[in-house]
């Protein structure tokens, strides 16, 4: 595989792991922060807003899944995959660490 295909995999786990807060307030009818609110980020965004930003994350998170070709044949690409996953997941955790304050 060439480097790119591994930034790929980071990439698809980053924003299918974006997907998940996302989707889950959303379908949920819960506000949370969306780059759309105001402020980007911190703000309250409608479930509606987060549940289409949930499937947005998730369609780019596959479609970077396909083009990094993530597969159980090729391990390191799902090592990548799940350590952009982490990463995004910590990220998250840091972020939203005071959100139930704010709202």
């Amino acid at each position: 595989m060439k480097w790119y295909h591994y930034v790929a995999c980071f990439f698809a786990g980053l924003f299918i792991a974006n997907t998940v807060p996302h989707l889950i307030h959303g379908v949920s009818g819960d506000v949370f922060p969306t780059p759309f609110s105001t402020p980007p980020g911190k703000g309250p965004s409608s479930p509606v807003v987060n549940t289409f930003w949930g499937l947005f994350n998730l369609a780019v998170g596959y479609l970077l899944m396909r083009a990094g070709k993530v597969s159980n044949q090729r391990i390191m690409s799902i090592i990548v995959f799940f350590l952009g996953i982490v990463a995004m997941s910590w990220m998250l955790s840091i972020a939203f660490v005071e959100k139930q304050m704010q709202f």
